[in-house]
């Protein structure tokens, strides 16, 4: 039974960890902000640590997840720091939504050590790691994966194996790239069948029976945007930093990606225009004031 490290208890982080937990296997967790730690080692039964390499040091299996790349780097180093704390043959496993040319970095330093890592962003939200059904996009060698598999299993309904370090991260940028395209465009759709008097619900409607349809449109304009919920599960800002990432691996890999950059581009002026806390599907509210309608 491999013990397990979790940092980073955030909207996603938190039930992850619950789910590790409630697998039976011996946890240690740790969190930015130290009270988060303590209130689900108090409810979860399991051991709070101090610092990230209290938290590693007996650890089989190390899991960050965190909200950017750079974060994850920033915990190697110093007296505190994973690299003080991990030993040689275990694995750091990603879970970070994060971008290839980090996860490379930080796989290089820690092999120096013997030191094996996975970069293994997962998609599905809150509800997915709370019912432990994330889709895991793993990036590395496989015969690693193999070995941490059964930690990965208590949280991950599909776990893919996509290629070396740094191919999770870039099909996760990728798919929330998608999801992104996906809610402007149907956006600017509706926010111009309202203007010229068709029924937002009607267009969802014969979209949804019809080739445009998308998750966005089945589901998240539906139950978000029609009825003006916006529930905050997932942060614009991440989305700006995920589409981000996805248009530089297209500049780096040399692929002509307009459609990709510009949404970006588009993605980064909602952000700075509703700010840090917004949900990602709030976005239709800038678009919503660009047209003078509401999609409602």
């Amino acid at each position: 039974m491999s013990s397990v490290a979790f940092l980073g208890l955030g909207a996603i982080g938190r039930p992850i960890a619950k789910r590790i937990a409630a697998a039976g296997l011996p946890l240690v967790v740790w969190n930015r902000t130290a009270e988060r730690a303590r209130a689900l080692a108090a409810e979860a039964h399991v051991r709070p640590a101090a610092t990230p390499a209290e938290a590693a040091r007996d650890a089989d299996v190390t899991i960050t997840c965190l909200p950017t790349s750079p974060d994850v780097e920033s915990l190697l180093d110093g007296d505190d720091g994973l690299l003080r704390g991990m030993r040689s043959g275990a694995t750091l496993v990603d879970c970070t939504s994060g971008d290839p040319t980090t996860s490379q970095r930080i796989a290089r330093r820690l092999a120096e050590r013997q030191i094996d890592y996975l970069d293994a962003p997962v998609s599905g939200g809150v509800s997915g790691a709370e019912k432990g059904a994330l889709t895991v996009m793993v990036g590395g060698d496989a015969a690693v994966l193999a070995r941490v598999r059964p930690v990965l299993e208590t949280f991950g309904q599909k776990i893919v194996h996509c290629g070396a370090i740094g191919t999770g991260d870039a099909l996760k940028a990728a798919n929330n790239a998608m999801l992104a395209v996906h809610i402007w465009s149907l956006a600017e759709a509706l926010a111009l069948l309202v203007k010229a008097g068709v029924s937002p619900q009607v267009a969802l409607d014969v979209i949804n029976a019809s080739s445009g349809r998308s998750n966005t449109s089945m589901n998240l304009f539906p139950e978000r945007v029609l009825t003006r919920a916006f529930p905050r599960t997932f942060r614009l800002a991440l989305l700006d930093k995920d589409i981000g990432i996805a248009a530089d691996v297209a500049r780096e890999e040399r692929v002509p990606a307009p459609v990709l950059q510009l949404t970006a581009a588009l993605f980064r002026v909602a952000h700075n225009a509703l700010g840090d806390i917004a949900d990602h599907v709030e976005t239709v509210k800038l678009i919503e004031q660009w047209a003078g309608v509401e999609i409602a």
